[in-house]
């Protein structure tokens, strides 16, 4: 844990697991999320067979990436994790997307 308070430059072991909360919580919205808003695109399993589970991940991906800053905002880590996913778009080479 030390390591990851330092790698993060946290302060304390509340904010550490405050973020590990916020990780957890987003991490399984976004996947019970994929399944209605795949409903909602009309995309089916039965009409995607193999690529329906690929399809669903890319789409899971953006889903994640909103909810991950609005849960952090939500409990008062957001200075982190719009950090980490100003860092994170770069490191992906999505870096025109955010304006500094």
């Amino acid at each position: 844990m030390g390591g990851l308070k330092q790698r993060w430059g946290l302060t304390s072991n509340f904010q550490l697991t405050l973020i590990i909360i916020v990780f957890a919580i987003t991490g399984s919205a976004s996947a019970w999320l994929s399944k209605p808003f795949c409903l909602w695109l009309g995309i089916t399993k039965e009409d995607l067979g193999f690529w329906f589970t690929p399809i669903r991940l890319i789409l899971i991906f953006p889903i994640y990436q909103v909810l991950l800053v609005v849960i952090g905002f939500l409990f008062g880590q957001f200075k982190f994790f719009w950090a980490f996913e100003k860092k994170m778009l770069k490191s992906m080479g999505l870096g025109f997307l955010i304006k500094e």
